[in-house]
């Protein structure tokens, strides 16, 4: 890797309840927390998830500004983060089970043959999941 084609590091996503999305991403997603940094000065925490160390995986950052517990106007420009899993019938039943939403069911993309569904984490964000393998 050179300086002119870097790497693409993470994603931030606002949260109003960290506890409640770490416990999700964590928990229900198989990410592993990797650090966590309190910043009183600023009044904000950060968390860093992810399936691999941030050396070489893009991990997800998550951003609690404190006394900001009413939520975010998610936008019109964002979209979704993506997660490869093997079976997506079967983690959307799973998922169903601990309370997820599940706002598009299991089954194959629009004109195309890709098994995707699209869950919703604790914030509203959109997450598609997509079968590999």
């Amino acid at each position: 890797m050179t300086a002119e084609t870097g790497r693409y590091l993470h994603t931030m996503l606002r949260v109003k309840r960290l506890e409640a999305s770490i416990d999700f991403y964590t928990r229900l997603l198989g990410m592993k927390e990797l650090r966590r940094r309190e910043v009183p000065e600023g009044k904000y925490t950060l968390a860093f998830l992810g399936y691999g160390p941030e050396e070489t995986h893009t991990v997800l950052e998550l951003t609690y500004n404190w006394g900001k517990d009413e939520g975010y106007e998610l936008g019109t420009g964002f979209g979704h983060l993506a997660i490869g899993v093997r079976d997506v019938a079967a983690t959307c039943e799973r998922l169903r089970a601990e309370g997820v939403a599940i706002v598009r069911e299991a089954g194959p993309v629009k004109f195309g043959t890709t098994i995707i569904a699209f869950i919703e984490d604790p914030d509203g964000y959109k997450i598609e999941l997509i079968q590999r393998g």
